[in-house]
């Protein structure tokens, strides 16, 4: 992107080699710089070994530059973005700010990564030209995963420059920035820590367990099933004191924060005892050696973890949970009520408006709904009574929007409430089309309980899927069917679920192989082939956008479209044979084709099919969409979209460029290897099965693919048209599914979520 073509980060630590290695991700040359020679490389080569990955691909890697300080600061000049992440200290950071300002190019920007120190102190005594180029960007852990970057300008940041870091950090980072006051904690650390803090210390008091805790306090509010103690895990319990330090430093005396900013013994005497969650030997909850185990707050013994039974977290009226009588529903009052009334009181001093600091909720933790949004699930006439009864103060933002919702919606246009009690409408930034938008203004032109297609304009059409998990079935493939009849200009295929799709509906395949209805499981296999080959060569341009999770149909759909745009986080790949399957809607006849036809493949029947093997029978999964180009899921040409916002609206320009001169694809053929190459797929996975690598049944599903990908049981098959591959497929998906191996795996992924080695 142009401004930014080369970057620096100085300090490699966890989070400073991190943000290198996002850089990188972004395709931006990166230099690594730290004061400890050698720290810069070590980083690196640890980032390739960490799970979940820091970088997105190998050739990420390589766009990072090792360096140290002592040597290679000079190499600053070269840079057009500086990011400080080296320790909370003022003064280092200021010895090396004035380092930097004497070696940088005139213009270039410089940020710290601060989560803690005020940016008027950052550029305290320093030239009003370094403070014009000066900015805090606070990217959240890990920043590869985390979408949220608080951006933070003083009174001298050059406006046209903090426009322009938010804009790359937008495109081309995938970051959704917010911009936050120069206030203690920013947005989401102080609301946040705020939040975690009460949860603590509300549990404590009342004697709740920490199961309890986050049971009630987690997916009834729309917040992760972490909770509150199953997240302070996760962040790492020796975190806690420092950040509660820093913000009972810098925070006024009359903020809400000091009541709740207790001496906790409990959770000192974890941490010196090595307690510090997940990364140490547990925290609150641990693996003891009969199985998890939770802490007893009281006591500060672990036993095992207990199933909360809590009938009230199952209440879809949340005033009506918060009223309940039992001492699970007072705890989560206690802590929503002061979490929610704390929010109130941070606009304008954290954000200048109530979206930011939704925003920052929904990113920076995970919440579903931002704080706000909550508040008029409660109603803010209710919530503002409720506090007043129990004593508890009314911010005047909450008293101030009595009557009144914080978002209201007009003719399909979302409005907030701003401090001035009027409202304002929500804009998206420019690039940014929502389907949830689009669904807010028109109806559908097809719909049924699993899919719908929307006129996105341009006589371009978008098919959502509208399933579980986005699986496929019988209902959303005849309205992907219909869709290609109605002969749009383009079409995008794309929804905004978690994931793009997790496949076809294996609960209907089990119900169906269970009462032995085969024709009706042949007819869906078939139905499937022929929806995707109709997509396929249609008279009009398919565009796939996939993100997430994109496996087994989500990802053979995805293979039939003439191009695809997918989110730099999707994970792609045919995982049939995990659950004792075979590919059966043409994901082995595309890859074929795509494997033979890629740079560098001999020629001749076996490298392509030996390497669709390898890839099919190993149920491989890319870990990234730059991954997935290596696997050649995605071609070298499919692009890549880093902000999931931008999605749709760079998959439908890509749609509309392919709609100009748009011919059909031809079908292709295929040379393959026949009795010989069964035998040797066949002989390659004995070989993986003598070293523990595969099952007696991975054996069986395996000379099934095998059959496939041969091309049949001849001796050697000079060509094999796309329609012998399907035929293929389906033979040996139906003799598959009536193994009762098969209906094992099956059962086992539906209960347990994880593959069956038998």
């Amino acid at each position: 992107m142009p401004g930014i073509q080369k970057a620096a980060v100085i300090g490699a630590g966890t989070m400073g080699a991190a943000i290198a290695a996002h850089f990188a991700n972004a395709g931006t040359p990166v230099l690594l710089l730290d004061i400890v020679p050698g720290a810069a490389a070590g980083a690196i080569a640890k980032m390739q070994k960490t799970d979940p990955a820091p970088f997105m691909s190998s050739t990420a890697v390589k766009l990072v530059t090792p360096g140290n300080l002592e040597e290679d600061i000079a190499k600053l000049v070269e840079c057009d973005w500086i990011v400080e992440a080296i320790v909370e200290r003022l003064d280092l950071k200021q010895d090396l700010y004035r380092k930097i300002d004497a070696v940088r190019r005139p213009g270039s920007v410089v940020s710290s990564n601060t989560s803690t120190i005020p940016l008027a102190k950052l550029v305290e005594g320093l030239p009003e030209s370094f403070a014009r180029n000066f900015l805090i960007t606070h990217f959240f852990n890990p920043p590869r995963y985390m979408r949220l970057l608080e951006l933070v300008t003083g009174p001298a940041t050059d406006p046209a420059l903090a426009d322009g870091v938010a804009r790359f950090a937008d495109i081309a980072l995938g970051k959704t920035v917010v911009r936050a006051k120069d206030s203690p904690g920013f947005i989401a650390n102080r609301l946040g820590v705020y939040w975690l803090q009460c949860g603590v210390i509300e549990a404590l008091d009342a004697g709740i367990a920490v199961e309890a805790a986050d049971a009630i306090m987690g997916r009834p509010f729309g917040i992760p099933k972490t909770g509150v103690f199953g997240l302070i895990d996760l962040v790492g319990l020796d975190l806690m004191p420092h950040i509660n330090a820093s913000l009972a430093a810098t925070l006024p005396q009359g903020d809400a924060f000091h009541a709740a900013n207790r001496d906790l013994p409990l959770i000192k005497k974890m941490i010196a005892e090595g307690y510090t969650g997940r990364k140490g030997k547990g925290g609150f909850y641990r693996k003891g050696a009969a199985g998890r185990e939770a802490i007893d707050l009281a006591t500060g013994d672990y036993r095992p973890v207990q199933k909360a039974d809590l009938p009230e977290a199952k209440l879809r009226d949340l005033r009506a949970l918060l009223s309940a009588p039992s001492p699970a529903a007072r705890y989560a009052w206690r802590v929503l009520g002061q979490t929610l009334a704390y929010a109130a009181t941070l606009v304008p001093e954290a954000a200048e408006d109530i979206t930011s600091i939704d925003e920052a909720m929904r990113l920076g933790y995970n919440w579903k709904f931002g704080p706000f949004e909550l508040i008029d699930k409660l109603g803010a006439d209710w919530l503002a009574e409720k506090l007043a009864a129990e004593g508890m103060a009314v911010p005047p933002l909450l008293a101030a929007a009595k009557g009144k919702s914080f978002y209201t919606l007009t003719e399909g246009q979302q409005n907030y409430l701003g401090t001035d009690g009027a409202y304002h409408k929500l804009t998206r930034p420019e690039g940014v089309l929502l389907l949830a938008d689009i669904k807010r203004v028109s109806k559908p032109v097809l719909k049924n309980a699993s899919a719908a297609v929307w006129d996105i304009g341009d006589g371009v059409f978008c098919f959502e899927l509208t399933s579980k998990s986005n699986s496929w079935d019988q209902q959303n493939l005849e309205i992907l069917g219909k869709a290609v009849e109605l002969k749009p200009k383009a079409l995008v295929l794309y929804n905004e679920g978690a994931h793009f799709s997790v496949g076809a509906n294996l609960g209907l395949a089990i119900f169906a192989a269970n009462i032995a209805a085969w024709g009706e499981i042949e007819k869906l296999v078939a139905a499937g082939q022929q929806v995707f080959k109709a997509m396929k060569y249609a008279p009009f341009p398919v565009v796939a956008a996939p993100f997430g999770m994109a496996l087994g149909g989500g990802c053979e759909v995805v293979l039939h479209a003439d191009a695809v745009q997918a989110h730099a986080e999707t994970y792609i790949g045919l995982v049939e044979c995990g659950v004792g399957l075979v590919p059966g809607w043409g994901g082995c006849s595309e890859m074929l084709a795509r494997w033979a036809a890629a740079p560098g493949m001999p020629r001749g029947p076996m490298p392509a099919a030996a390497k669709v093997f390898e890839i099919v029978s190993t149920a491989t999964v890319s870990k990234s969409a730059a991954q997935a180009k290596e696997l050649l899921f995605l071609r070298a040409e499919d692009g890549i979209t880093m902000n999931r916002d931008r999605l749709l609206a760079d998959a439908k320009a890509r749609a509309l460029k392919l709609a100009e001169n748009y011919t059909p694809p031809t079908p292709p053929t295929y040379r393959l290897g026949g009795e010989a190459a069964q035998l040797a797929f066949e002989s390659a996975a004995e070989g993986f099965r003598a070293r523990g690598a595969a099952t007696t049944y991975d054996m069986v599903v395996s000379s099934n693919l095998a059959t496939v990908l041969s091309g049949g049981p001849a001796d050697l098959i000079d060509e094999v048209s796309e329609q012998d591959i399907l035929a293929l497929e389906r033979a040996a998906f139906m003799r598959l599914i009536k193994n009762e191996g098969t209906l094992a795996r099956i059962e086992h992924m539906l209960v347990t979520g994880k593959p069956l080695r038998n």
